[in-house]
Protein backbone atom coordinates (compact mmCIF):
# COMPACT_ATOMS: atom_id res chain seq x y z
CA UNK A 1 0.00 0.00 0.00
CA UNK A 2 1.39 3.40 -0.95
CA UNK A 3 1.89 5.94 1.83
CA UNK A 4 2.41 9.66 2.17
CA UNK A 5 5.68 10.78 0.62
CA UNK A 6 8.58 12.85 1.81
CA UNK A 7 9.33 16.39 0.68
CA UNK A 8 7.53 17.47 -2.46
CA UNK A 9 9.30 17.25 -5.80
CA UNK A 10 12.04 14.93 -4.53
CA UNK A 11 12.46 11.17 -5.01
CA UNK A 12 10.35 9.46 -2.36
CA UNK A 13 10.92 6.09 -0.74
CA UNK A 14 8.47 3.81 1.01
CA UNK A 15 8.28 4.15 4.79
CA UNK A 16 9.49 0.81 6.19
CA UNK A 17 8.89 1.72 9.83
CA UNK A 18 5.25 0.65 9.91
CA UNK A 19 4.26 -2.65 8.36
CA UNK A 20 0.60 -2.22 9.29
CA UNK A 21 -2.18 -1.80 6.77
CA UNK A 22 -2.62 1.81 5.63
CA UNK A 23 -5.83 3.56 4.60
CA UNK A 24 -6.49 3.59 0.87
CA UNK A 25 -5.48 6.79 -0.84
CA UNK A 26 -8.38 8.77 -2.25
CA UNK A 27 -7.84 9.37 -5.97
CA UNK A 28 -7.89 12.98 -7.22
CA UNK A 29 -11.12 14.30 -8.75
CA UNK A 30 -11.80 13.35 -12.35
CA UNK A 31 -10.12 15.63 -14.86
CA UNK A 32 -13.22 16.80 -16.72
CA UNK A 33 -13.51 19.80 -19.00
CA UNK A 34 -15.75 21.58 -16.50
CA UNK A 35 -13.44 20.93 -13.57
CA UNK A 36 -10.37 22.11 -15.49
CA UNK A 37 -12.11 25.28 -16.65
CA UNK A 38 -13.30 26.08 -13.14
CA UNK A 39 -9.89 25.38 -11.63
CA UNK A 40 -8.04 27.44 -14.23
CA UNK A 41 -10.50 30.32 -13.86
CA UNK A 42 -10.20 30.29 -10.08
CA UNK A 43 -6.40 30.38 -10.30
CA UNK A 44 -6.28 32.88 -13.15
CA UNK A 45 -4.54 30.40 -15.44
CA UNK A 46 -4.75 29.76 -19.17
CA UNK A 47 -3.43 26.72 -21.07
CA UNK A 48 -0.25 27.48 -22.99
CA UNK A 49 -0.51 26.41 -26.59
CA UNK A 50 3.23 26.98 -27.07
CA UNK A 51 3.84 24.15 -24.60
CA UNK A 52 1.28 21.86 -26.19
CA UNK A 53 -1.06 21.97 -23.20
CA UNK A 54 -4.08 19.99 -24.37
CA UNK A 55 -5.40 17.99 -21.42
CA UNK A 56 -6.99 14.58 -21.95
CA UNK A 57 -10.41 14.78 -20.30
CA UNK A 58 -11.84 11.35 -21.16
CA UNK A 59 -11.38 9.14 -18.09
CA UNK A 60 -12.00 5.99 -20.09
CA UNK A 61 -9.11 6.86 -22.39
CA UNK A 62 -6.81 7.60 -19.45
CA UNK A 63 -7.63 4.20 -17.99
CA UNK A 64 -7.18 2.59 -21.42
CA UNK A 65 -3.69 4.08 -21.72
CA UNK A 66 -2.71 2.73 -18.32
CA UNK A 67 -4.20 -0.68 -19.12
CA UNK A 68 -2.22 -0.86 -22.37
CA UNK A 69 0.96 -0.06 -20.47
CA UNK A 70 0.35 -3.13 -18.26
CA UNK A 71 2.22 -1.59 -15.35
CA UNK A 72 3.62 -3.85 -12.66
CA UNK A 73 5.33 -3.29 -9.30
CA UNK A 74 8.76 -3.68 -10.94
CA UNK A 75 8.04 -1.02 -13.57
CA UNK A 76 9.15 2.60 -13.54
CA UNK A 77 6.66 4.73 -15.48
CA UNK A 78 8.10 7.77 -17.25
CA UNK A 79 5.67 10.57 -17.97
CA UNK A 80 6.64 13.64 -19.99
CA UNK A 81 4.09 16.40 -19.57
CA UNK A 82 2.46 15.89 -16.17
CA UNK A 83 -0.06 18.68 -16.71
CA UNK A 84 -2.43 18.82 -13.75
CA UNK A 85 -1.32 15.38 -12.52
CA UNK A 86 -4.40 13.36 -13.42
CA UNK A 87 -2.55 10.66 -15.36
CA UNK A 88 0.39 10.89 -12.95
CA UNK A 89 -1.80 9.87 -10.01
CA UNK A 90 -3.29 7.03 -12.02
CA UNK A 91 0.18 5.77 -12.93
CA UNK A 92 1.23 5.89 -9.27
CA UNK A 93 -1.54 3.46 -8.42
CA UNK A 94 -0.11 0.81 -10.75
CA UNK A 95 3.65 1.30 -11.21
CA UNK A 96 6.44 0.68 -8.75
CA UNK A 97 7.62 4.25 -9.26
CA UNK A 98 6.70 7.20 -11.47
CA UNK A 99 9.12 9.77 -12.85
CA UNK A 100 7.08 12.67 -14.21
CA UNK A 101 8.36 15.85 -15.85
CA UNK A 102 6.53 19.15 -16.18
CA UNK A 103 8.26 22.21 -17.61
CA UNK A 104 5.54 24.76 -16.71
CA UNK A 105 5.89 25.87 -13.05
CA UNK A 106 2.15 26.54 -12.84
CA UNK A 107 1.22 23.02 -13.96
CA UNK A 108 3.99 21.58 -11.81
CA UNK A 109 2.33 23.07 -8.73
CA UNK A 110 -1.02 21.53 -9.67
CA UNK A 111 0.54 18.12 -10.39
CA UNK A 112 2.48 18.25 -7.14
CA UNK A 113 -0.76 18.72 -5.22
CA UNK A 114 -2.44 15.88 -7.14
CA UNK A 115 0.26 13.36 -6.22
CA UNK A 116 1.11 14.62 -2.73
CA UNK A 117 -0.24 11.42 -1.17
CA UNK A 118 1.98 9.13 -3.26
CA UNK A 119 5.40 8.12 -1.99
CA UNK A 120 6.35 6.54 -5.30
CA UNK A 121 6.36 9.66 -7.48
CA UNK A 122 9.34 11.78 -8.49
CA UNK A 123 8.05 15.01 -10.03
CA UNK A 124 10.54 17.25 -11.82
CA UNK A 125 10.00 20.85 -12.87
CA UNK A 126 12.31 21.04 -15.86
CA UNK A 127 12.55 20.50 -19.59
CA UNK A 128 12.69 16.78 -20.39
CA UNK A 129 15.24 17.44 -23.13
CA UNK A 130 18.74 18.84 -22.82
CA UNK A 131 18.74 19.31 -26.58
CA UNK A 132 16.82 17.95 -29.54
CA UNK A 133 18.94 14.79 -29.41
CA UNK A 134 19.39 14.25 -25.68
CA UNK A 135 17.36 13.87 -22.50
CA UNK A 136 18.18 16.30 -19.69
CA UNK A 137 20.78 14.88 -17.26
CA UNK A 138 18.48 15.37 -14.26
CA UNK A 139 15.78 13.31 -15.99
CA UNK A 140 18.19 10.46 -16.71
CA UNK A 141 19.46 10.61 -13.12
CA UNK A 142 15.91 10.42 -11.75
CA UNK A 143 15.13 7.43 -13.98
CA UNK A 144 18.25 5.58 -12.88
CA UNK A 145 17.48 6.29 -9.21
CA UNK A 146 13.90 5.07 -9.63
CA UNK A 147 15.02 1.88 -11.39
CA UNK A 148 17.50 1.21 -8.60
CA UNK A 149 14.77 1.83 -6.04
CA UNK A 150 12.39 -0.77 -7.51
CA UNK A 151 15.28 -3.15 -8.16
CA UNK A 152 14.66 -3.65 -11.87
CA UNK A 153 15.50 -2.30 -15.31
CA UNK A 154 11.94 -2.05 -16.58
CA UNK A 155 11.07 1.41 -17.86
CA UNK A 156 7.81 2.31 -19.60
CA UNK A 157 7.00 5.65 -21.19
CA UNK A 158 3.31 6.38 -20.55
CA UNK A 159 2.28 9.91 -21.41
CA UNK A 160 -0.03 12.36 -23.12
CA UNK A 161 2.94 13.85 -24.94
CA UNK A 162 2.98 17.55 -25.84
CA UNK A 163 2.90 17.74 -29.63
CA UNK A 164 5.99 19.91 -29.88
CA UNK A 165 8.34 17.40 -28.21
CA UNK A 166 6.71 14.05 -28.99
CA UNK A 167 9.14 13.08 -31.77
CA UNK A 168 12.40 13.76 -29.89
CA UNK A 169 11.10 12.14 -26.68
CA UNK A 170 10.20 8.87 -28.40
CA UNK A 171 13.18 8.87 -30.74
CA UNK A 172 15.67 9.70 -28.00
CA UNK A 173 14.33 7.01 -25.67
CA UNK A 174 14.96 4.42 -28.37
CA UNK A 175 18.47 5.84 -28.81
CA UNK A 176 19.39 5.55 -25.12
CA UNK A 177 20.84 2.49 -23.44
CA UNK A 178 17.91 2.44 -21.01
CA UNK A 179 16.12 -0.90 -20.92
CA UNK A 180 12.69 0.41 -21.89
CA UNK A 181 9.93 -2.18 -22.13
CA UNK A 182 7.02 -0.31 -23.68
CA UNK A 183 5.72 3.09 -24.74
CA UNK A 184 2.04 4.03 -24.69
CA UNK A 185 1.66 7.63 -25.77
CA UNK A 186 -0.81 10.05 -27.26
CA UNK A 187 0.58 11.95 -30.23
CA UNK A 188 -0.68 13.94 -33.16
CA UNK A 189 -2.39 11.70 -35.75
CA UNK A 190 0.04 12.76 -38.47
CA UNK A 191 2.97 11.73 -36.26
CA UNK A 192 1.35 8.37 -35.54
CA UNK A 193 1.14 7.74 -39.29
CA UNK A 194 4.80 8.65 -39.67
CA UNK A 195 5.77 6.25 -36.88
CA UNK A 196 3.86 3.28 -38.28
CA UNK A 197 4.24 3.87 -42.04
CA UNK A 198 5.41 0.93 -44.19
CA UNK A 199 7.84 1.29 -47.12
CA UNK A 200 6.24 3.02 -50.07
CA UNK A 201 3.76 4.91 -47.90
CA UNK A 202 3.85 8.72 -48.27
CA UNK A 203 4.53 8.98 -44.51
CA UNK A 204 7.46 6.52 -44.64
CA UNK A 205 10.62 8.28 -43.58
CA UNK A 206 13.57 8.34 -41.20
CA UNK A 207 11.38 8.18 -38.08
CA UNK A 208 9.50 5.07 -39.26
CA UNK A 209 12.78 3.36 -40.17
CA UNK A 210 14.44 4.28 -36.88
CA UNK A 211 11.53 3.02 -34.76
CA UNK A 212 10.53 -0.03 -36.77
CA UNK A 213 14.12 -1.23 -37.10
CA UNK A 214 14.12 -1.81 -33.34
CA UNK A 215 10.51 -2.02 -32.22
CA UNK A 216 6.95 -2.93 -33.12
CA UNK A 217 4.72 0.10 -33.63
CA UNK A 218 0.93 -0.09 -33.42
CA UNK A 219 -1.68 2.65 -33.64
CA UNK A 220 -4.27 1.66 -31.03
CA UNK A 221 -6.89 4.41 -31.32
CA UNK A 222 -7.63 7.54 -33.28
CA UNK A 223 -8.71 10.38 -31.01
CA UNK A 224 -11.09 13.21 -31.79
CA UNK A 225 -10.13 16.74 -30.69
CA UNK A 226 -13.18 16.74 -28.39
CA UNK A 227 -11.50 14.37 -25.88
CA UNK A 228 -9.03 17.15 -25.05
CA UNK A 229 -9.33 20.56 -23.42
CA UNK A 230 -8.59 22.93 -25.00
CA UNK A 231 -9.48 21.16 -28.24
CA UNK A 232 -6.51 20.94 -30.61
CA UNK A 233 -7.03 21.70 -34.28
CA UNK A 234 -5.85 18.24 -35.29
CA UNK A 235 -6.74 14.64 -34.51
CA UNK A 236 -4.57 12.54 -32.24
CA UNK A 237 -3.77 8.88 -31.65
CA UNK A 238 -2.75 6.46 -28.94
CA UNK A 239 0.33 4.56 -30.07
CA UNK A 240 1.99 1.55 -28.46
CA UNK A 241 5.64 0.77 -29.15
CA UNK A 242 7.23 -2.49 -27.95
CA UNK A 243 10.97 -3.17 -28.26
CA UNK A 244 12.21 -5.90 -30.61
CA UNK A 245 15.72 -6.81 -29.40
CA UNK A 246 16.26 -9.38 -32.13
CA UNK A 247 15.53 -6.82 -34.82
CA UNK A 248 17.75 -4.23 -33.16
CA UNK A 249 20.62 -6.72 -33.00
CA UNK A 250 20.87 -6.59 -36.81
CA UNK A 251 22.20 -3.04 -36.63
CA UNK A 252 26.01 -2.94 -36.45
CA UNK A 253 26.21 0.57 -34.95
CA UNK A 254 22.99 2.25 -33.82
CA UNK A 255 24.43 5.75 -33.62
CA UNK A 256 25.81 5.44 -37.16
CA UNK A 257 22.53 3.97 -38.41
CA UNK A 258 20.51 6.79 -36.82
CA UNK A 259 22.62 9.45 -38.52
CA UNK A 260 22.83 7.48 -41.78
CA UNK A 261 19.05 7.15 -42.13
CA UNK A 262 18.39 10.74 -41.12
CA UNK A 263 20.82 12.10 -43.72
CA UNK A 264 19.57 9.71 -46.39
CA UNK A 265 15.95 10.79 -46.01
CA UNK A 266 16.75 14.49 -46.11
CA UNK A 267 17.02 13.90 -49.86
CA UNK A 268 14.42 11.14 -50.08
CA UNK A 269 13.43 12.03 -53.67
CA UNK A 270 16.96 11.85 -55.07
CA UNK A 271 18.64 8.72 -56.43
CA UNK A 272 20.63 6.74 -53.87
CA UNK A 273 23.83 6.97 -55.90
CA UNK A 274 23.66 10.76 -55.83
CA UNK A 275 22.77 11.04 -52.14
CA UNK A 276 25.34 8.50 -50.94
CA UNK A 277 27.99 9.94 -53.21
CA UNK A 278 27.44 13.35 -51.62
CA UNK A 279 27.33 11.94 -48.08
CA UNK A 280 30.61 10.07 -48.40
CA UNK A 281 32.46 11.98 -51.12
CA UNK A 282 35.43 12.69 -48.85
CA UNK A 283 35.75 9.16 -47.43
CA UNK A 284 34.79 6.84 -50.31
CA UNK A 285 34.14 8.54 -53.62
CA UNK A 286 31.57 7.70 -56.30
CA UNK A 287 33.29 4.58 -57.61
CA UNK A 288 33.31 2.99 -54.16
CA UNK A 289 29.69 3.94 -53.60
CA UNK A 290 28.73 2.32 -56.91
CA UNK A 291 30.62 -0.85 -55.94
CA UNK A 292 28.86 -1.11 -52.60
CA UNK A 293 25.42 -0.67 -54.17
CA UNK A 294 26.24 -3.35 -56.74
CA UNK A 295 27.44 -5.68 -53.97
CA UNK A 296 24.10 -5.30 -52.18
CA UNK A 297 22.06 -5.63 -55.40
CA UNK A 298 20.48 -2.23 -54.85
CA UNK A 299 19.88 -0.28 -58.08
CA UNK A 300 21.59 3.13 -57.89
CA UNK A 301 18.48 4.86 -59.25
CA UNK A 302 16.37 3.73 -56.30
CA UNK A 303 15.32 6.30 -53.72
CA UNK A 304 15.54 5.99 -49.93
CA UNK A 305 11.76 5.79 -49.53
CA UNK A 306 11.68 2.79 -51.87
CA UNK A 307 13.93 0.66 -49.65
CA UNK A 308 12.70 -1.75 -46.99
CA UNK A 309 13.96 -1.45 -43.45
CA UNK A 310 16.03 -4.63 -43.98
CA UNK A 311 17.67 -3.08 -47.05
CA UNK A 312 18.42 0.13 -45.18
CA UNK A 313 20.01 -1.77 -42.31
CA UNK A 314 22.14 -3.79 -44.73
CA UNK A 315 23.13 -0.60 -46.55
CA UNK A 316 24.07 1.18 -43.32
CA UNK A 317 26.04 -1.82 -42.04
CA UNK A 318 27.99 -2.12 -45.29
CA UNK A 319 28.90 1.58 -45.40
CA UNK A 320 29.87 1.47 -41.72
CA UNK A 321 32.16 -1.48 -42.46
CA UNK A 322 33.64 0.19 -45.54
CA UNK A 323 34.44 3.34 -43.60
CA UNK A 324 36.01 1.32 -40.76
CA UNK A 325 38.30 -0.45 -43.26
CA UNK A 326 39.76 2.77 -44.58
Amino acid sequence: MKKRGTSEGEPKSADCGDAGEQPAIKPPPRQTRRRLMEMFQALGLHPRTDLGQNFLIDLNLLEYIVAQADLQAEDVALEVGAGTGSLTALLAQHAGHVVSIEVDPRMYALARAAVAEYANVTLLNCDALKSKNRFAPEVLAAIEAALAGVGSQSLKLVANLPYNIATPVVSNLVATDLCWKRMVVTVQWELALRMAAPPGDPHYGALAVWLQSQARVEILKKLSPKVFWPRPKVESAIVRIDPDPEAAARIADRAFFHDFVRRLFIHRRKFLRSVLGSMFRKQLGKAAVDALLTELNIPPEKRADMLSIEELIALSNRFHSALADR
